[in-house]
């Protein structure tokens, strides 16, 4: 089955096969820059699920995944059963991650010598598949690192260009009343309060950060697909995701 015939889970890109081929190639090299990537793009989620999961605060959190990726990541070289074949890098490495939970909780269970019934209980709680509200917290939380790059690029591109206005405005009528559900600010206030000369000025202002913001997310997107044709259709599934968020 070819990459473009695999049915996509809406709101989370198509894994990315090349650059889990050059990290497997580089592997056996003994480098690491691909892998590296990779890990930088995922462990957002990943940190995410593990909230969710309640798998402990953010100190037990970080063991977690700095373990996961010393023994399942390099020493047991997950990466090299990845394969399309095998389906998604996505549910391989949540699998692997609930089970690398389940073996600590093992551990630690049989180290503080608890009954077999709450070692048990930990087995049903954390030993499970990837399932769909599994998928949809990984997907929602890979909704929210797409939106927080773009937006972290928006800004710098804004304040280095001396177009800080142009953030303040978009912070002020798209931003915010999205982040901490306020209302838009007025145009008669951002005339106001960032020197527009009216308030029509200041809605073709907003038209124009609201395209370099789409230039900005659509680039982070083009970074986590293989297929250009395939951006328009990822933005399509975030803003359903965002859609049905908000519903």
């Amino acid at each position: 089955m070819s990459k473009e015939s695999q049915p996509r889970e809406r709101g989370f890109p198509p894994t990315q096969w090349s650059l889990i081929g050059r990290a497997r190639e580089e592997d056996s090299k003994g480098k690491r820059p691909a892998l590296d990537e990779l890990l930088k793009r995922y462990l957002p989620a990943l940190r995410v699920h593990l909230l969710i999961r309640r798998a402990g605060d953010e100190d037990a959190i970080q063991d977690l995944l700095q373990g996961f990726i010393a023994s399942r990541i390099l020493e047991s070289n997950l990466i090299a059963t990845a394969a399309p074949s095998r389906g998604k890098f996505r549910t391989l490495l949540l699998t692997s991650l609930d089970r690398y939970m389940v073996d600590q909780r093992r551990r630690a269970s049989a180290q503080m010598r608890d009954s077999a019934r709450e070692v048990s209980f930990v087995e049903g709680a954390m030993d499970v598949p990837a399932s769909a509200a599994t998928s949809l917290e990984f997907d929602v939380a890979w909704v929210r690192e797409i939106l927080r790059q773009s937006v972290d690029r928006l800004r710098a591109e804004c304040e280095g260009e001396d177009k800080v206005h142009l953030w303040k405005l978009f912070e002020a009528r798209i931003l915010r009343p999205a982040v901490a559900d306020v209302m838009p600010v007025g145009y008669d206030q951002l005339v106001a309060d960032l020197g527009f000369k009216s308030p029509s000025q200041a809605w073709n202002a907003l038209v124009t950060v609201k395209r370099m913001f789409e230039r900005t997310l659509r680039s982070v997107i083009r970074e986590y697909v293989d297929d250009e044709g395939l951006v328009d259709a990822e933005i399509r599934d975030l803003r359903a995701h965002l859609c049905g968020g908000a519903g």
